[in-house]
């Protein structure tokens, strides 16, 4: 999952989906020095990657575009994810998504102050861009994707992977929507516990 399955996932507490959007960007002992509904949804971000890392029809997914993309592979479905459950969102959520990413980049911008200059880079970057509406659209995935490659350590061929989506729309969907099931009941029990 990527940003937006990651939110989604943390159901209504905007709190503990801001832990989980910017866990990536929390390396080592930091995580101590934030608040505990952050610090869970940073600990709820780790555990659904293990989960999405695991699971077979992801793992499909990755198999399919690993001998063109290589490791790039597993970003490129977490791309694709994020985009089926943006087009799809009103199957997910009945609060349209425009609204939805609204009312979390008011709260994300709230939590700023929590974190170092790096992470609040990263959250200007994310609202002023707003991805989360991005997702839903294939042109402007590529562009993200694009974005993205451009950051990339060596030639990944991000952007291009749109065209193996469009190839394989139907495949890559039917995997995400069994994902989708599997990972929301499991996410369900870790919210439980944390």
């Amino acid at each position: 999952m990527n940003f937006l399955g990651h939110i989604y996932l943390s159901g209504q507490d905007k709190e503990l989906a801001v832990g989980n959007l910017v866990a990536d960007q929390i390396k080592g002992n930091k995580i101590s020095e934030l608040p505990d509904k952050i610090k869970s949804g940073i600990i709820l971000h780790r555990l659904i990657d293990e989960f999405t890392d695991n699971h077979s029809s992801y793992k499909n997914c990755v198999r399919k575009l690993f001998p063109k993309y290589r490791h790039y592979s597993r970003v490129i479905i977490d791309m694709y994810f994020d985009h089926f459950l943006a087009a799809n969102w009103d199957d997910f959520h009945r609060t349209p998504l425009k609204i939805y990413s609204n009312s979390f980049y008011d709260k994300l911008e709230k939590s700023c102050l929590y974190f170092n200059v790096q992470v609040q880079y990263f959250i200007r970057t994310f609202i002023s861009q707003k991805w989360l509406e991005q997702y839903s659209n294939l042109k402007d995935l590529k562009v993200i994707l694009k974005q993205m490659e451009e950051r990339t350590k060596f030639p990944s061929k991000l952007a291009a992977s749109t065209y193996d989506l469009i190839e394989k729309y139907t495949y890559f969907e039917s995997h995400f929507f069994h994902f989708m099931d599997d990972v929301t009941f499991f996410t369900k029990n870790k919210i439980k516990d944390l």
